[in-house]
């Protein structure tokens, strides 16, 4: 049981996992969304060159008419006949290609972005097997779609039956109109038919959208202990780390040790604490400055070492816990200090007049 609640995928997945599944070309995306851009980009397109459309087509079918007695096919002119038939069908359909390329463009950069799926070119060999395929065919996402399929083709069933049965009436008189009115009334019932399946269209496309998304967020999800071998791959083992940082505490440790017989003084708690202190008169700032510090063993090894290199320790509660707790090593210490620290040089210094040469100076 514990095993399993282990595996259960909980987690919000990291960023590394999303970048991953992007090269592996794994996005929420709506084919249905895909589909219906281009439906809509077609619209566009037709509206906006219908003119042309219907004017170019129109020529082209009356110059054939008229000289369709007159026209010969054989092997010389068979060629240029097709050439011909090929540059109308160009101007009818290539600005229909354009927008439902740029459409088909927009609308998948929408969904995903500009992005490159680097492992997804590679190519998978399971993916072709029938196995893998049979498995596909009977899998929940395989009912999903089938019934996504159902659900589509009743929807546009119904919005078709309303448009037509709207205009049955109207169709009965289309008997007594001349051709040019049939086709205008026909392309009215075929326009608003087209509208209103596409709006239908494109209510499911956006509900399938969010379903993509909530299904990929969903296969994107992580288990507590993913999330820790992400984390140890990303960002190194904890372990490691950990030894790391150790072993960079120790290296710092040595160096401090190893500034401390160069000390004027060592302050002490006197067992607990322990201040190395370095005071060099002629510097720029002329304030004592804080080279080692350290609590119970680290300060007995202090004191051991300051000794060892007759560096005076000096007893002083207030003053080492004050420094031990509001100061670090390196750093200078504060103003509120120097009456104090000046006090216990003062003592060093009249003990050995060698030590600390130019105490005044501090003290003024």
């Amino acid at each position: 049981m514990a095993d399993d609640s282990a595996q259960e995928k909980t987690e919000q997945p990291t960023g590394r996992r999303r970048e991953e599944a992007k090269d592996k070309g794994q996005v929420a995306k709506s084919q249905e969304l895909n589909s219906v851009s281009v439906l809509i980009a077609a619209m566009i397109a037709y509206k906006a060159v219908s003119d042309l459309f219907g004017s170019t087509l129109l020529q082209f079918l009356r110059s054939t008419y008229m000289e369709s007695s007159s026209i010969q096919i054989t092997v010389t002119s068979f060629p240029t006949q097709i050439l011909d038939f090929m540059k109308i069908a160009a101007i009818i359909v290539l600005p229909v290609l354009v927008f439902v390329l740029f459409g088909a463009l927009v609308s998948n950069v929408a969904q995903v972005g500009f992005m490159v799926a680097k492992k997804a070119l590679i190519p998978d060999f399971n993916k072709i097997s029938p196995l893998g395929g049979l498995k596909k065919l009977f899998s929940l996402r395989s009912i999903v779609e089938l019934l996504k399929g159902i659900i589509k083709i009743f929807i546009l069933a119904i919005v078709s039956y309303s448009v037509i049965t709207k205009h049955m009436d109207s169709f009965a008189f289309l008997a007594f109109k001349s051709a040019s009115e049939i086709m205008t009334a026909l392309g009215t019932v075929l326009i608003e038919l087209t509208f209103k399946i596409t709006l239908a269209l494109l209510v499911m496309a956006v509900a399938d959208y969010a379903y993509q998304k909530y299904e990929h967020e969903k296969s994107l999800k992580m288990s507590k202990q993913d999330v820790k071998e992400d984390n140890k791959q990303s960002e190194g083992n904890p372990e490691v780390k950990g030894k790391i940082k150790s072993l960079q505490m120790q290296q710092a440790r040595n160096r401090m040790m190893q500034d401390i017989p160069e000390a004027s003084v060592v302050v002490t708690n006197p067992t607990h604490i322990a201040v190395a202190l370095k005071y060099e008169p002629k510097s720029s700032s002329d304030a004592p400055k804080i080279i080692a510090m350290g609590k119970n063993k680290i300060a007995e090894r202090i004191k051991q070492i300051a000794r060892e290199n007759d560096v005076p320790v000096i007893e002083n509660k207030p003053l080492a816990r004050s420094l031990f707790k509001s100061c670090e090593i390196g750093m200078e210490i504060p103003a509120e200090f120097y009456q104090a620290v000046a006090e216990i040089l003062s003592a060093v210094y009249q003990s050995d007049s060698k030590r600390l040469p130019m105490l005044g100076e501090m003290n003024g």
